[in-house]
């Protein structure tokens, strides 16, 4: 817990980080003011479907933002700084999921202040709170994006740090290419387009099975690359 702590102050408490949330707040209430306000797909601003295509429009901010995190531990002063830990009497393997820990309460951070910022849009101009019926489209949309960000990334940043920044034109490229329906929350079509689908003009919430299953391989995937070490990172360690 105290390794956990101080990793999130060293993240968190930084003009880089303060600086980076303003971005996304700021690019947040764009897409708000200029689409969300709209409606999605003949839906309420409001909707599950408009909240939904606003929080996809910001994935590609956040997957930034949790790479950008991850950048901490992955330098060359943090490498350095990793031979000595691996010396100490503290398990490594701790301080990975410290860190990692630490990260995804950045990322989650990053998510929930979206999430806040529609929140009050919403309460400003509609005069609406019923937020009980968008929390499925916050989980089903983020969870797994951050977690695949933060495994992914992970191994890497291990294997070569300048890869995360590579990494992080991920989420725009899955927006230009054509993606299967599975994969439409990568490709912004899911919110927009599948309610078209429907018979109704403004139909209830629904997943297709094709597209949860393709979220929880995702959050799954993600869980599972934070235990992997990949081995030239072991290599360069040992050297």
């Amino acid at each position: 817990m105290t390794i956990w702590k101080y990793e999130c102050k060293r993240l968190l408490w930084n003009k880089f980080f303060c600086g980076f949330v303003l971005i996304v707040l700021f690019y947040g209430w764009q897409v708000l003011s200029s689409v969300t306000i709209l409606g999605v797909s003949h839906t309420a601003p409001f909707s599950p479907w408009s909240f939904g295509d606003y929080l996809c429009r910001m994935i590609p901010l956040l997957w930034m933002g949790t790479l950008l995190l991850l950048t901490f531990f992955t330098s060359g002063k943090a490498r350095r700084v990793g031979a000595l830990t691996d010396a100490a009497p503290v398990a490594p393997r701790r301080y990975a999921l410290a860190r990692c820990a630490a990260a995804l309460t950045g990322a989650l951070a990053l998510a929930l202040g979206c999430i806040l910022q529609a929140a009050v849009f919403y309460g400003w101009y509609f005069d609406w709170y019923g937020w009980g019926t968008l929390a499925l489209p916050a989980l089903l949309s983020l969870l797994p994006v951050l977690m695949f960000a933060l495994g992914s990334g992970w191994v890497l940043g291990q294997i070569r740090p300048w890869l995360l920044y590579v990494w992080m034109l991920a989420p725009v490229v899955c927006r230009v290419l054509p993606l299967p329906g599975a994969l439409g929350i990568w490709s912004g079509a899911f919110f927009s387009g599948y309610p078209l689908t429907l018979e109704n003009l403004d139909p209830a919430w629904s997943v297709p099975a094709g597209v949860l299953a393709a979220q929880c391989g995702l959050l799954a995937v993600g869980a599972a690359l934070l235990a992997v070490r990949p081995v030239c990172a072991k290599r360069s360690q040992a050297g």
